[in-house]
């Protein structure tokens, strides 16, 4: 499916090596301010090239909107923006045509379609991404709206845990690290394994504040699950927590349980979500990232006719897609979190009396 959410939607189109990609919005509020600047800003922030802990391919970026926006406001109508590629090199997929690389999707695409794309993983490929940062971003200003703010950071690179969190270090970081204390051991980490031919995986911490008691659909399409799914979704992620997530199996009942006080709770072991509807608590999230499978060293594989081979990569690849990952992860929390409230509207009478009541 290329499509997601139920109110708020995105459908994204288009290849790594294809002339350009995007995404269709559906389910913006009319009247909503459509700042453009800001949208651009989001996509800089994932745009490849910026230092050598990333891919090496430059791409501008430049998001242009072609529909759903009159005079700066959304129309209520499908949004449709576009992103040009500008950067291709095809020609460094050339010696991979016939066969598959390890740890990609090109095994698993060509089994299920029949067509071998192989130029840069056509649509498996991690510049998809880049249309969900764009709708990420609407959904942001949508959000905004309403008090709520996604932030991310990396915590973890190769095993180094970053036990500070600093989410407004990280806005500064050119690895959007989260522990100062931890950042040169994180960066070292990830340069040492590129001067290997090799990569790093690493671990995304996402949170959103101001998040209203109630978002969540019980049974099928709770909170919870649909960031699960959501950061799933992104390309390389291989596993998500939720809360204290897997700490959560090594402690007690009485330690996990998060007591509740006439102010609130006074602690947040749950992530901000009770039952799959969150409880007005701090969304917390982490996603975990394997190491990016494009690497410069020789790997055993099989050809399309099952041959079996040594497979050498040429190309430009990050040594760790954790960190552009980390912007996507926001993209897709906004994405959740501005269908969820949409899907929240209907759920009390008084809501639908405050609107339609003459």
């Amino acid at each position: 499916m290329n499509t997601y959410g139920k109110k708020f939607t995105i459908t994204t189109f288009g290849e790594s090596h294809g002339k350009a990609l995007g995404c269709i919005l559906d389910g913006v509020p009319a009247g909503l301010a459509i700042d453009e600047v800001y949208i651009q800003s989001e996509l800089d922030r994932r745009k490849p090239g910026k230092s050598p802990l990333e891919t090496g391919r430059k791409e501008d970026d430049k998001v242009e909107i072609l529909s759903g926006v009159f005079e700066g406001l959304s129309t209520g109508t499908p949004i449709m923006m576009v992103i040009f590629n500008t950067n291709q090199k095809s020609r460094d997929y050339d010696n991979i045509k016939d066969l598959f690389r390890p740890g990609h999707a090109d095994f698993t695409y060509y089994h299920k379609y029949g067509i071998r794309d192989y130029k840069g993983g056509g649509r498996s490929s991690a510049r998809e991404t880049a249309a969900r940062v764009a709708g990420g971003a609407i959904a942001k200003l949508m959000l905004k709206e309403m008090g709520i703010e996604i932030q991310s950071g990396i915590c973890e690179i190769d095993g180094i845990v970053g036990d500070n969190i600093d989410f407004e270090y990280a806005k500064n970081s050119r690895m959007y690290a989260l522990d100062k204390n931890k950042e040169k051991a994180q960066e070292e980490a990830i340069l040492s394994a590129k001067s290997k031919h090799d990569s790093v995986g690493g671990v995304v911490l996402t949170t959103a504040t101001g998040v209203p008691i109630g978002l969540g659909e019980p049974l099928y399409y709770k909170l919870d699950a649909r960031l699960a799914d959501a950061m799933m979704g992104i390309n390389a992620a291989k596993a998500v927590e939720i809360g204290d997530g897997i700490l959560s199996t090594h402690l007690k009942g009485s330690q996990n349980n998060d007591p509740i006080t006439s102010t609130g709770f006074s602690s947040n072991h749950s992530g901000g979500v009770l039952g799959g509807i969150s409880n007005g608590d701090t969304l917390i999230v982490k996603t975990h990232f394997k190491p990016t499978p494009s690497i410069f060293q020789e790997q055993q594989t099989i050809t399309t006719t099952q041959e079996e081979v040594t497979c050498e990569l040429k190309g430009r690849h990050d040594p760790c897609v954790a960190i552009r990952g980390s912007v996507v992860c926001e993209a897709m929390m906004a994405l959740v979190l501005a269908d969820m409230t949409l899907l929240n509207m209907g759920k009390k009478i008084e809501h639908l009396s405050a609107i339609y009541q003459k």
